[in-house]
């Protein structure tokens, strides 16, 4: 592993290729905080995908893409006269400190759960009007309803047991029943959300993150196809000529490599 002193050397030479690359390179010289934002997305999900695969040489590359995006927008702040890295820096060294009063200050602490209690509650003495202040509006509704369910469960508004979240699951599928019995689309849909919304509730309780835990379920689904997809070409078969039945038969030899 690198020293200290190794590692500053290394982000202070990575400093001096982006004010290169923005000088000398045409297409660096273009961009814009606005043209970068969906290359940042898109870099983001990239990570993501590397750490549900667990593949730490991949998830090393993929932090050094988003710190260059970090840089980048630093830079771009530099030259309008806004902020520079070292304010990021500093922003984010004093919100650590501010809202880690049991580390630098004189408050303690039980467990986990007030430590997040108590970030919610300095984030409103900062003026914040509402905890879901944090939660951004562009943000996939699954991971959305996760972030808004940590928040507010931060201020104790919150069920008390697992069990509790099931019954609720049950309840929200019962409701669903009942408009699809009804027929009308958007009391359905209303409905199909209340169950997923619960559902991600009920994740937090057992600790799983539904987001990962659908994109793994996404992957197995995946791989299992192709699985399925290629043993038909082997045969010489076509899914779209094929059975239910010879299908299911794929499927299961699918789980089973």
């Amino acid at each position: 592993m690198n020293t200290r002193a190794e590692q500053l050397n290394a982000l202070d030479r990575l400093l001096t290729i982006m004010d290169e690359l923005r000088q000398k390179c045409p297409w660096d010289r273009k961009q814009t905080m606005t043209s970068l934002r969906h290359l940042t997305i898109e870099e983001t999900y990239e990570l993501g995908d590397a750490i549900l695969n667990d593949d730490l040489e991949e998830v090393k590359r993929e932090l050094g893409d988003l710190l260059l995006h970090i840089l980048f927008y630093s830079k771009i702040g530099s030259e309008t006269g806004d902020f520079d890295i070292g304010d990021v820096a500093s922003v984010i060294s004093d919100k650590l400190i501010n809202r880690h009063p049991h580390i630098y200050g004189d408050v303690k602490v039980a467990d986990e759960e007030e430590v997040k209690q108590n970030w919610e509650n300095i984030k409103l003495k900062e003026g914040k009007k509402s905890v879901l202040e944090g939660v951004p509006n562009s943000l996939p509704a699954l991971v959305k309803a996760s972030r808004i369910q940590d928040k507010v469960a931060g201020v104790g508004f919150d069920w008390e047991r697992a069990d509790d979240v099931l019954d609720k699951i049950n309840e929200e599928i019962d409701e669903l029943r009942q408009a699809l019995d009804t027929n009308v689309k958007p009391d359905i849909e209303e409905e199909f959300g209340d169950v997923l919304f619960s559902l991600v509730n009920y994740a937090r309780f057992i600790d799983i993150n539904p987001e990962n835990a659908l994109e793994k379920t996404n992957k197995k689904f995946i791989k299992r196809f192709r699985y399925l997809e290629g043993k038909a070409r082997k045969d010489g078969k076509r899914l779209q000529d094929m059975t239910l039945a010879q299908m299911e038969l794929l499927w299961q030899q699918a789980k089973s490599v």
